[in-house]
């Protein structure tokens, strides 16, 4: 392995899939890339991700109250990156993005989103960007295939998304199941799949998916009330380390 991955921190405990009604601290993960520099993901809600990398602040999917969750992002830093797969509403917040966004600030999305909000780089599945900043970033599809779910993610319409930081490659699903495009996303470091039937994959699809990819360390999310607790075991033998965090 060419990287160094290290967990350094975890505020709280591991996660269940009930929704609390008490506010919490996110839970922080911390890693390093492969010249020593810091990655710290926040697990905000659900499919929200915030992403410390160095100086830079990142935002993925960021939403403002999900269920009886809220996020406050007043208290947290303005976004220099913020990302964001489609347009549903626990993925696309027209206030959440206002409240991060700042001179300077980037918005990178798929068509439908760059529409909605009116402006925005728009990338498309295949789409490849390099931000500067030692942050690079590729569209990749995200979608359902089973019968009777396809009208909620669409063939082309979504995006999830592979950054490589500093070396370090970060794949963000979106909502997809475990479509044939994963056979070619490789080398991954860090990966976080959803797993909330029948919106996008089952647990059982999840593990497939993860066999696949092959990531080193799997984080479950968006995946509301779906039981993840038994994924870790699921996986171990695949020398896969899944980590279950507050990602309801």
């Amino acid at each position: 392995m060419k990287k160094t991955i290290a967990s350094i921190m975890v505020m709280l405990g591991l996660g269940s899939s009930a929704c609390s009604q008490t506010p919490r601290q996110p839970e922080v993960d911390t890693f390093e890339t492969e010249s020593g520099k810091m990655v710290k993901f926040h697990a905000l809600v659900h499919s929200s991700i915030r992403i410390e990398y160095g100086d830079m602040e990142l935002y993925i999917d960021p939403v403002t109250k999900l269920g009886n969750r809220t996020i406050d992002y007043t208290s947290m830093p303005q976004a220099n990156f913020i990302f964001v797969t489609h347009e549903h509403g626990d993925h696309y917040d027209k206030e959440a993005i206002k409240r991060l966004t700042k001179v300077g600030t980037r918005f990178i999305t798929n068509q439908r989103c760059a529409d909605m909000q009116g402006y925005g780089l728009v990338m498309k599945n295949g789409d490849k960007e390099d931000l500067n900043s030692g942050i690079k970033v590729e569209a990749v599809p995200a979608y359902n295939t089973s019968e009777g779910r396809t009208q909620f993610h669409p063939k082309g319409r979504d995006n999830g998304y592979i950054l490589t930081l500093d070396g370090l490659r970060i794949y963000i699903a979106g909502d997809t199941e475990d479509i044939p495009e994963i056979a070619g996303i490789q080398d991954i470091d860090i990966a976080f799949l959803p797993c909330n039937q029948p919106y996008t994959m089952t647990p059982e699809q999840l593990i497939r998916a993860a066999r696949i990819v092959k990531p080193k360390v799997l984080f479950p999310y968006h995946y509301g009330q779906t039981d993840v607790s038994t994924l870790p075991a699921s996986l171990k033998a695949d020398g896969i380390d899944v980590r279950i965090r507050h990602y309801e």
